[in-house]
C-alpha cells in the first residue's frame, strides 16, 4: 500500500492490520522460546495481547520518548477513535491505548516501514518479559 493510502485510513482500519500483525509477532516469538503445545500458546500469548498489557506498553514507550513524532501521530489517531464495541476485560482507557498500540502498529506495516516495525516489537516484548521476571 502507498503511503498516501495509508495516512488516510482511519484508527481503526489500522488497528484491524495491526492486531493481525501483533499477533504474528507474538506467535513467532512464542515460537522461538520452545513453547510448543496449543493450549499452553493461547495462554501465554494472551499475556502480550491484552488491552491492558499493550496499554502498559504504550505508556512505557511513551514515557521512555521511544516513539516517531509520526509514530505518536498513529498512535493518537487510533486512541482517540471512536469503536460502538465495548471493552470487555479492559478499562476505557486500556481499550483506547490498546487501540492505539495497535493503530501505530498497522501504520508501520502498512507503510513499509518493516525494519522500525521488527525494532518497536522486539522491544514492547522484551518490556514485557522482563516485567513478568519481576512479577
Amino acid at each position: 500500500m502507498e503511503s498516501k493510502q495509508a495516512a488516510l485510513l482511519n484508527g481503526l482500519a489500522l488497528a484491524y492490520m495491526g492486531d493481525g500483525i501483533y499477533e504474528v509477532y507474538v506467535r513467532e516469538h512464542l515460537l522461538a522460546a520452545g513453547d510448543t503445545k496449543p493450549n499452553e500458546l493461547h495462554r501465554k500469548a494472551k499475556r502480550y495481547v491484552s488491552a491492558e498489557n499493550q496499554a502498559d506498553v504504550m505508556d512505557w514507550l511513551l514515557a521512555e520518548e521511544r516513539l516517531s513524532a509520526d509514530e505518536e501521530i498513529y498512535f493518537k489517531r487510533g486512541r482517540n477513535s471512536k469503536s460502538k464495541t465495548k471493552a470487555k476485560n479492559a478499562s476505557h482507557r486500556a481499550y483506547s491505548y490498546s487501540t492505539g498500540f495497535e493503530a501505530m502498529i498497522g501504520w508501520l506495516y502498512l507503510t513499509n516501514q518493516l525494519d522500525r516495525l521488527q525494532e518497536l516489537v522486539r522491544q514492547c516484548l522484551m518490556w514485557i518479559d522482563e516485567r513478568e521476571m519481576r512479577e
